[in-house]
């Protein structure tokens, strides 16, 4: 008969070799964690009420997202290092594509924001400022860089949870091209 006190000694071991078979096979298992699904996908936009990053420019407000055409709507920082490698896709997009995009600094000084946005380049159609991010917490925001594809009728229809990659314009041109 085995000594039920020695059984007990090995329930640690067994315990940390299960979590490990677990952990290993969830990191190898292929699934993506910026594949996480939306709940604002197929529903109306949230809210869109944040001051201007440009003085001078009027806030942006929910009219910008439903004017009968598609948008983008792109959360970045100036601090943010992934943003900063998809901002030349989003240049292109609004230069070469006519994409309108709009751009929310979130968590940022807006003088930092300003001078992000004149040593890289501008590429949205107007810029809002989110210094506390109460307005990125209504749009479900995880991090940044976050794009949300939004219909002209306002309907969220593609929620990105990390920087755009050329594998995404082939989702993203269509819809934008074929209006709402």
């Amino acid at each position: 008969m085995i000594n039920s006190n020695r059984l007990l000694y090995f329930l640690p071991l067994l315990t940390l070799a299960i979590m490990a078979g677990f952990f290993a096979w969830s990191l190898s298992s292929g699934r993506d964690p910026a594949a996480i699904g939306s709940v604002l996908v197929g529903r109306p936009a949230p809210a869109l009420a944040a001051a201007a990053l440009q003085e001078g420019a009027p806030p942006l407000t929910d009219a910008l997202l439903k004017t009968g055409k598609p948008v983008l709507l792109n959360f970045f920082a100036s601090w943010c290092a992934p943003c900063q490698i998809e901002h030349p896709l989003l240049l292109r997009l609004a230069e070469r594509d006519g994409v309108a995009i709009i751009g929310i600094a979130y968590k940022n000084k807006p003088e930092e924001a300003r001078a992000w946005l004149k040593r890289l380049g501008n590429p949205f159609k107007q810029t809002g400022i989110d210094p506390e991010g109460k307005l990125a917490l209504d749009w479900g925001l995880s991090g940044v860089p976050e794009t949300y594809l939004i219909d002209g009728a306002g309907i969220v229809r593609l929620h990105y949870r990390a920087p755009l990659s050329e594998r995404d314009l082939a989702t993203i041109l269509p819809l934008l091209r074929g209006g709402s």
